[in-house]
């Protein structure tokens, strides 16, 4: 819950951003798009200035050898001298965390072949499903099939709106049903409501693409069909893409992986906005198909080679790739006394 915590900050983040492109839209002499975009200093300068107070955390100081300092940053955020315990607790975790050497050496051994597969797969996955590309072209998306100027924003609004609301459901039972059931479910539904939303273009727009008025009960409709589709996703690959590389890596690959899920969701974030425009011109509806068939790919995926990983303590989990009917057979032989294949060849 914790963990989609950070998701839940995104989502929230896109709500605000949606709501005041609308706002400043209705700026009368086309120059609000100008506050729109200066407004974005705001949470900037907020990070700026709160850096420059915000202190050393004791783990900081402790990994930088300034044990005294660390033992008075605690005092400082328990408010008590009664700090003895956990500081032992810290320095324990401190001396562990330090014998771990080359963790990006670690994750190409043979038997963290699950882990480092899923690093990488699932921000993959996450980013290829269109999702970004109705989140931040949603206002130009809506206005090429046919909405208004200020419908489209609004569109954007009421889809920014799904994407808060629905990560809360994950919150609320990610530790109920666990991951399996919502990557599934979610991926079910967002193929459904891509192959829909292909169709409806296909049959409005055909293969030109010119820009038309749809009647407001098909543009009604076809707004719920997105909003079905942002919302499968913001209960199911928005905050399970961070959630399920995080809690399967032990600690001896724990900063190599999470290093490994950032990136590979950051440079395929870059690759898809950059790339977006340029396929929607020449694709048209056959974007939708597009997504919707890596949907697909990624949900079968799922289905016959990640293993549920609810209630599984990191340390166990280990336990997990061994019974899985694929993974077992990396886990078993790159645990075997004297096997050293550790490199990716493997």
């Amino acid at each position: 819950m914790l963990n989609i915590a950070f998701q839940q900050m995104i989502t929230i983040g896109i709500f605000c951003a949606n709501l005041i492109n609308y706002g400043t839209s209705r700026i009368k002499g086309g120059w609000g798009w100008r506050v729109s975009l200066g407004l974005a200093a705001v949470p900037a300068l907020v990070i700026t200035l709160g850096s420059l107070a915000l202190p050393d955390t004791p783990n900081s100081l402790l990994e930088r050898g300034k044990e005294e300092k660390a033992r008075a940053q605690l005092r400082r955020v328990r408010g008590t001298e009664d700090i003895h315990m956990e500081f032992e607790d810290l320095v324990a975790a401190c001396d562990q965390a330090k014998l771990v050497k080359h963790p990006w050496a670690n994750i190409l051994k043979r038997k963290y072949r699950p882990q480092l597969t899923m690093c990488i797969l699932i921000p993959f996955f996450q980013q290829i499903t269109g999702m970004n590309v109705i989140m931040f072209y949603a206002p130009v998306l809506f206005k090429t099939m046919g909405f208004g100027n200020d419908a489209s924003l609004m569109s954007a609004v009421i889809t920014g709106l799904v994407n808060m609301l629905a990560t809360f459901v994950s919150v609320a039972i990610v530790d109920r049903l666990g991951r399996r059931i919502l990557f599934l479910q979610g991926g079910a539904q967002m193929a459904i409501c891509q192959i829909i939303v292909g169709v409806f273009i296909m049959k409005t727009f055909g293969t030109t693409g010119v820009v038309g008025e749809i009647p407001k009960t098909s543009a009604t409709l076809l707004l719920v069909f997105i909003c079905f589709f942002v919302a499968a996703f913001a209960w199911s690959w928005a905050p399970l893409g961070w959630l399920v590389p995080s809690e399967i890596c032990p600690l001896e690959i724990r900063s190599a992986g999470t290093s490994i899920n950032v990136s590979v969701n950051m440079l395929f974030t870059f690759f898809i906005a950059q790339a977006f425009l340029a396929m929607f011109c020449h694709m048209k509806f056959g974007l939708f198909f597009f997504f919707g068939a890596w949907v697909v790919i990624m949900t079968v995926y799922i289905a016959f080679f990640l293993p549920e990983t609810k209630n599984v303590p990191i340390e166990e989990m280990h336990l997990i790739w061994k019974k899985h009917w694929y993974w077992s057979r990396f886990v078993e032989e790159g645990d075997k006394p004297g096997n050293n294949r550790d490199t990716a060849a493997n």
